[in-house]
């Protein structure tokens, strides 16, 4: 096992972005992409107070939401951060849903008022993606194959608002979603200077990592760094740990045996049909497991990407 937590997992990111003793680090963090981002104010955010995660629809028979990380600044905006580790056909649509549950909470009426005026707080949606876009992943630019060193910041960091098309400018600025294409961040340490860059490179290598590069020196790294050590884990949480790291393991082999798969059936039925086959088949076949094995089903659906309604009808 590693030295340091692995934040793909479950259990790693919740222990460092999802708990009041590291709240500094998901404020150092969510900061460096607002620096980032040309689109968005540069508000700073000083403090967060973490809020339930999870969401209940208006009637036993609407779905629920669980978020990985769910918080409030003190302006009142609203922040979902989730890992995401599996591409599923309908993402895109999941993160729209997902943002609706803040948005209706804001349309409670307040004891003290009688009527509303339908003003909203902002919603942030933050996706770490552990994959790209579909209609992205050939990295295409200008009819040329991009290899994983060629993509830029702009290439893996997105911010998506409504805008009017036929201006070309944002029409509502309050929902914002940021996504980060974890498998195109490509610099190296001695490539760090900012702290986008640095949280980028802490997130996608840090379980390969046997101590804390000189680049990041700064005192929110020094504690994420000790938060993360394994060796301090107590056993309970060591325990915890291990569950889901084996976790990610599983659906990380599904999807490789996926690929291979797809590229088989590639020859007869064409290469993206016959890989989308595989990687469904496949994954059905892990949800079937994890349901055998007694795994709650928002786990099943977190690391499948399978639906509801297909992960019951297993």
């Amino acid at each position: 096992m590693s030295k340091y937590i692995n934040p793909y997992t479950d259990f790693g990111f919740k222990k460092l972005f999802g708990t009041e003793l590291n709240k500094d680090l998901l404020i150092s963090f969510l900061n460096a992409l607002f620096e980032k981002s040309r689109e968005i104010p540069k508000d700073e955010i000083e403090d967060i107070t973490y809020l339930n995660a999870e969401k209940l629809g208006r009637s036993a028979s609407e779905r629920r939401a669980i978020f990985d990380v769910y918080c409030t600044t003190k302006s009142g905006a609203k922040f979902i951060v989730e890992m995401q580790n599996v591409f599923q056909q309908f993402f895109k649509d999941r993160s729209v849903y997902y943002s609706s549950f803040p948005i209706r909470e804001m349309a409670k009426k307040d004891s003290k008022d009688e009527h509303w005026n339908y003003e909203l707080q902002k919603v942030y949606t933050v996706g770490i993606l552990n994959f790209v876009f579909k209609d992205e992943d050939k990295g295409i630019d200008n009819g040329e194959l991009k290899t994983v060193n060629e993509f830029t910041d702009d290439d893996l960091f997105h911010v998506v608002m409504l805008t009017d098309l036929s201006t070309g400018k944002v029409f509502y600025k309050k929902l914002v979603y940021l996504y980060l294409e974890m498998p195109k961040f490509n610099k190296t340490e001695s490539e760090l200077v900012t702290m986008y860059d640095k949280w980028l490179f802490v997130l996608k290598n840090l379980s390969k990592l046997l101590e804390r590069p000189k680049e990041l020196q700064e005192r929110v790294f020094e504690k994420l760094f000790r938060q993360a050590e394994i060796a301090m884990f107590s056993p309970e949480e060591y325990t915890d740990y291990e569950e889901s790291l084996h976790n990610l393991w599983d659906i990380t082999n599904a999807m490789n045996d996926a690929e291979m798969k797809g590229f088989g059936k590639g020859e007869q039925k064409g290469r993206e049909e016959g890989r989308e086959e595989g990687r469904h088949e496949t994954l059905l076949a892990l949800a079937r497991q994890m349901k055998a094995d007694n795994m709650p089903l928002d786990m099943i659906i977190k690391y499948s990407g399978l639906t509801q309604d297909e992960i019951n009808n297993l």
